[in-house]
């Protein structure tokens, strides 16, 4: 059985496996000992904190084989952008132009460096195995913490965003990158990518252009990185698609890729996820496959799991899903089905 839960100092090892194999564009779990190391004890700091608004906490979950306690994937929550740093982002909007004299109004695509997103709660960080991908591992992974802000909601913001990664190939190049950062960084896209995850974006974005970079300009190459998801990064933006996230206008500022944006009232696993009691059972009639959260906050377990969940009363849990839970008959539960 898997199980997401909070990352502890005791992981970092195991992390910097999944840091190794995660995918270019995943600034927020970056390759170095003492960059994991700083990221779990904020994370600690964070799960330990009575905060009672949006603010500076990151919260970090890995998801954890219990039999071989092997880490296969991990992600996270930051409570809201902005806090810190600047939350930097391309707006891409038309930019109007007119000529009264001769009667004519023009809009041009537009991308324009912004500061529009501050103040939302970010999801990041999600890296799963491959063998485990486009699994109910993965719905588990991505989806626990949309469970965890609903059982702590004045910890987060009314709306939540993701950026998803955007089309770089399979030797790292990235179209998008070339055409606009490469010009003032003289970096590769890897590399820069690379400082992101070590230090800020902060540093990057502001030797950015200041002023509007007029899409029909650039290479048709970086023109269709515009939005573009990579593949590998596909399911993370199904997964929350099908929560009822949706695109929007702004875009990733190094790699193109789409930003995806949704009300807390509008999200399906805060609010069609309900909260009942557990009762323990040898046997369950299993009617379907859910997923299962604790009510905790530094104690926080989430599990794949079949039950039999009606519309009232008590869920049946077997023992091995009690432990997994880290809770005792009779506890609070959060369920949705799969």
């Amino acid at each position: 059985m898997l199980a997401l839960r909070p990352v502890q100092l005791a992981d970092l090892p195991q992390l910097q496996r999944l840091a190794r194999d995660s995918l270019v564009g995943v600034t927020s779990l970056p390759d170095d000992t003492r960059r994991l190391e700083e990221k779990i004890l904020d994370s600690c700091a964070s799960f330990a904190a009575d905060a009672q608004g949006p603010g500076a906490e990151n919260y970090f979950f890995v998801l954890q084989d219990l039999e071989s306690g092997c880490l296969v994937g991990c992600s996270e929550i930051l409570s809201s952008t902005g806090c810190n740093e600047p939350f930097y982002s391309l707006r891409n909007r038309p930019f109007s132009s007119e000529s009264r004299e001769l009667n004519i109004q023009h809009g041009v695509p537009a991308l324009s460096l912004c500061q529009d997103l501050n103040g939302q709660t970010l999801l990041r960080g999600f890296h799963i195995d491959a063998e485990r991908v486009r699994t109910p591992e993965s719905e588990l992974l991505s989806r626990a913490r949309l469970l965890f802000i609903a059982a702590h909601p004045q910890r987060f913001a009314e709306s939540v965003i993701t950026e998803i990664v955007g089309f770089s190939s399979e030797d790292g190049q990235s179209p998008f990158w070339d055409a606009i950062g490469q010009h003032f960084f003289d970096l590769p896209y890897v590399e820069a990518e690379r400082l992101c995850g070590l230090q800020s974006r902060t540093f990057l974005a502001e030797l950015m252009p200041q002023y509007p970079i007029y899409v029909p300009m650039l290479p048709p190459a970086a023109q269709a990185c515009i939005g573009r998801v990579h593949p590998d990064g596909q399911e993370a933006f199904d997964i929350l698609e099908r929560e009822g996230f949706e695109t929007n206008s702004y875009v990733d500022l190094f790699d193109g890729g789409p930003t995806l944006h949704a009300r807390i009232a509008n999200i399906r696993s805060i609010t069609q996820s309900r909260t009942t009691t557990a009762r323990q059972s040898p046997q369950i009639d299993a009617r379907g496959l859910y997923l299962v959260s604790n009510e905790h906050l530094g104690n926080y377990r989430a599990i794949v799991a079949e039950l039999d969940v009606g519309a009232d009363g008590p869920v049946a849990l077997s023992p091995a899903m009690l432990t997994a839970l880290d809770i005792e008959d009779g506890a609070r539960i959060r369920v949705i089905a799969l």
